[in-house]
């Protein structure tokens, strides 16, 4: 029995709220558990102007994107000094929306201090001339453009905040000033459109602050806000803290009552790394603080967004390592193609993108290059997408097993779509596409009369554990 391709593309419809067996999980309209996956989209680099196009687009689907944090630049929303409404900044934002739309993505913007003539946290958190005024009139730009449009999830509305030189404790600049911003902030956005998400993040402590190599304070004092994510950033580079500083950010969630996004993640590399495989600041110490980072993201099952969706037009040079950058992508343009495979393919592993029902575990372990998935489904709320990425995790096939008695596969020298070979007589395999350019297996109705399901995406043809001929 064999499976005609068909070509269904599934996009996030309507507004995400939250709630969902993995508690950072996000829904959206219809109920489905969402985990949210992309990058940071920059405007900019040091060079100048960065434009995307749909290829680039096409790009981050098959390498299993549902979403984009566009960084907005303040000095083109402002009137800070230095800052200048740009209109054409304007028409650019439209047509990276447009892109995302298009791809299926949920947008989220990001607000970063750049592009005015100087920006003092120290004076910002003093307000004496009505800096908070004037920084929610630039976000109030965004918030009207985009409160109609369904595929703009939310707002990142403060980026790492700093406290430089000011006399003061993190605990009382997060209580004094951090959080009566943020509320006057979400105050602000909810009166010209209350259904956005508002990201927050915590304060990015100075240069050897850091508390057990977490270099973001906790926050201590509650928001008391709804439609809030906490969106933190983890930069880590030793592996025995990664598990530490997520558990931490794991006990501020539940105190805010907000699920994790992580806003961005992964260290950066060194231009040396492009050229070693083994010892200190090589490949395989990359790959595998990667994957062990990941690991903790999937066993918690929080959403993260990696910068950035760039090519190397140049290197910033603020580490002990040397010059280091945050593109995925070693060649030397603005919109790159060719990937540090070493970070990708960990950063483009398979999970469960959406899904009818509850999620309940999903962990792909790169070892064996097997992604388990643990639901409870819902036929009753649509169709479900499992990201595979079988392009670059199974050259050699791949088979999809769920529960016991259930086994179809894909042949990639075929190339004729999913084959069955063993399957309920109540189960339609036509119900089971595989999409070839967007590397998504599309589920349009999970069994009716199955309280839970435990699904596996393992290599190779017809991978089952009974005998076969």
């Amino acid at each position: 029995m064999k499976k005609t391709l068909l070509i269904f593309l599934l996009v996030f419809a309507g507004n995400i709220t939250c709630s969902a067996q993995i508690k950072h999980g996000l829904r959206d309209s219809h109920g489905r558990h969402i985990i949210p996956r992309g990058f940071v989209i920059n405007t900019n680099d040091h060079k100048g102007e960065v434009f995307f196009n749909s290829d680039d687009y096409t790009r981050m689907v098959r390498m299993g994107s549902n979403t984009q944090v566009i960084r907005l630049e303040l000095g083109k929303l402002s009137s800070f000094p230095g800052g200048k409404l740009d209109d054409n900044y304007l028409i650019k934002l439209d047509s990276l929306v447009e892109l995302g739309r298009h791809a299926g993505f949920k947008t989220i913007f990001k607000m970063t201090v750049y592009g005015i003539d100087r920006f003092i946290w120290e004076d910002f958190w003093l307000n004496k001339n009505n800096e908070y005024n004037t920084y929610i009139a630039a976000w109030q730009v965004i918030w009207k453009r985009y409160a109609e449009e369904p595929s703009v999830l939310g707002y990142d509305i403060v980026n790492e905040p700093r406290k430089l030189t000011m006399k003061i404790t993190y605990n009382e600049l997060t209580k004094n000033y951090l959080v009566p911003l943020y509320q006057k902030i979400i105050d602000a956005s909810n009166l010209i459109n209350p259904k956005k998400k508002i990201l927050l993040q915590s304060i990015f402590m100075n240069k050897g602050e850091g508390i057990d190599n977490n270099q973001y304070a906790e926050i201590t004092t509650n928001v008391n806000r709804e439609n809030i994510i906490f969106a933190p950033h983890i930069y880590q580079n030793k592996i025995e803290f990664i598990k530490p500083v997520m558990d931490r950010f794991d006990k501020e969630s539940d105190f805010l009552n907000a699920p994790i996004l992580i806003g961005e993640w992964g260290f950066p590399t060194f231009a040396t790394t492009d050229t070693l495989i083994s010892g200190p600041l090589g490949q395989l110490e990359y790959r595998e603080l990667y994957i062990r980072t990941a690991e903790v993201f999937d066993r918690m099952g929080v959403g993260s967004i990696k910068a950035w969706f760039l090519g190397n037009r140049s290197m910033q040079n603020f580490l002990p390592g040397g010059p280091s950058t945050w593109a995925i992508f070693s060649d030397k343009k603005a919109a790159g193609t060719v990937e540090r495979k070493y970070i990708t393919d960990i950063i483009a592993r398979p999970y469960p993108q959406t899904i009818a029902g509850d999620i309940t575990s999903f962990l792909f372990n790169h070892a064996t290059r097997t992604l388990a998935i643990t639901i409870k489904p819902d036929a009753n709320k649509g169709a479900s997408v499992i990201f595979i990425g079988a392009n670059r995790h199974y050259p050699d096939g791949f088979s999809i097993l769920i529960d016991d008695d259930f086994v179809m596969y894909y042949d990639p020298i075929k190339n004729k779509g999913l084959e069955v070979y063993k399957i309920p007589t109540d189960i339609n395999p036509l119900d089971y596409i595989w999409d070839e350019k967007t590397q998504k297996l599309n589920i349009l109705k999970w069994p009716a009369n199955k309280a839970v399901l435990n699904i596996q995406i393992v290599p190779g043809i017809r991978n089952y554990t009974e005998e076969t001929d």
